[in-house]
């Protein structure tokens, strides 16, 4: 399974942030820790040593370097962590290719394919008596029928727009390098070109619910003759149009409860 840099066009910009920052946090580290150690040697107590040193004492050039050194460092950090965010979350409507509807569900992903007008949904995975010990045994918590398939096409960029039915759920393909949560009342989007095709595994990472372990879905990056394919077979299918907000926990009815006469 392909992961890391390159999967898409924001992945090498993303790795290169995470590189950077813990190059930097390392070599600050790696300096404060020599200055320690340096003046725990150099200024330790002496032997036979008992007089106090000078306990109060100004060094001006010194406390300008570690007030306005610091500053700097993280105004660095600060400008490179908004220049990759705000890559990555610029949605421009005129560079989408293809746009796709995503609603979180407890415990579970419905997929609507806007441009094509289909759909595709699935249930919560089992994982009962299935080991993780293993990565064959891994593989099987998404290799279930059940488990929803999110298809998109290789070098196409992707606008996704993201709701919840029910609670927060989060959005994430783990090597993609991003994530975003589904809220109830409120769209996200964001906007994403895979550049390699494969399998991927996505997955709910924000604790929504006693089966939220559960929710899995499949990543299957395409050439755009087989994403064509796979539209055609979802409206062969007959999953044509879209599943809305009529199927939100809010707006479907209730059942009656037991017992309880239907008015008429």
């Amino acid at each position: 399974m392909p992961t890391g840099e390159g999967t898409t066009d924001q992945t090498d910009g993303i790795v290169e942030l995470w590189t950077g920052a813990w190059t930097a946090a390392l070599a600050v580290g790696v300096l404060v820790w020599g200055l320690i150690i340096w003046c725990v040697i150099v200024y330790r107590k002496r032997k036979d040593d008992n007089q106090l040193p000078v306990q109060l004492r100004y060094h001006l050039p010194l406390e300008l370097l570690y007030t306005f050194v610091p500053i700097l460092m993280v105004g660095v950090l600060f400008f490179y962590t908004v220049k990759t965010q705000d890559s990555i979350t610029e949605v421009d409507p005129e560079e989408t290719d293809v746009q796709i509807e995503v609603y979180g569900r407890q415990w579970s992903w419905d997929f609507n394919y806007l441009d094509y007008d289909v759909w595709d949904t699935g249930d919560q995975a089992d994982l009962n008596n299935i080991s993780s010990d293993s990565e064959e045994g891994l593989a099987d918590y998404w290799s279930q029928d059940g488990v929803p398939t999110l298809v998109l096409p290789v070098r196409q960029t992707v606008e996704f727009t993201l709701h919840s039915r029910d609670v927060v759920h989060s959005f994430w393909i783990p090597a993609f390098l991003y994530k975003l949560d589904t809220m109830p009342g409120r769209v996200n989007s964001f906007q994403v070109t895979p550049q390699v095709e494969g399998s991927y595994y996505g997955r709910c990472a924000e604790l929504c619910g006693e089966y939220h372990g559960y929710m899995l879905f499949n990543v299957e990056v395409v050439s755009q003759e087989e994403f064509e394919q796979h539209m055609a077979d979802l409206a062969a299918a007959g999953q044509t149009g879209q599943l809305g907000d009529d199927f939100n926990r809010d707006t479907v009815p209730e059942a009656p409860t037991f017992g309880e006469e239907e008015e008429h």
